[in-house]
């Protein structure tokens, strides 16, 4: 099994929850996240007052599929979330030893579906 995180930009999250919906796969996690890469945030003027924004507002979803759904599963975050811009955000993928469902005890495969 993987853990597919992305942070995203913010307006791009309805885009990749239906791509994502629209590859079978169902189950997500989403927060509300600040950080920076490269971009190093950016300087913003507001009432006159020029100030910095050092981390910019950004999403992370994060999905846990089969191995076998991984590959789409990207894809489809990456074709849904790219606007060819700086900061359209990054893919981070991980190997899962063990889920289980809280409420029945089922594990891992049976406990993603």
């Amino acid at each position: 099994m993987k853990k597919i995180t992305a942070v995203i930009k913010p307006f791009k999250l309805d885009d990749v929850k239906d791509a994502l919906l629209e590859a079978g796969i169902t189950g997500m996690t989403v927060a509300e996240v600040r950080g920076h890469g490269r971009q190093k945030g950016h300087t913003e003027l507001y009432r006159g007052a020029e100030y910095n924004v050092d981390f910019v507002p950004k999403t992370e979803v994060t999905v846990v599929v089969n191995d076998e759904l991984a590959e789409v599963a990207i894809e489809a975050i990456v074709s849904s979330a790219n606007s060819g811009k700086i900061g359209d955000g990054k893919i981070f993928v991980s190997d899962i030893e063990r889920v289980v469902r809280i409420r029945t005890g089922e594990e891992n495969t049976d406990a993603l579906s």
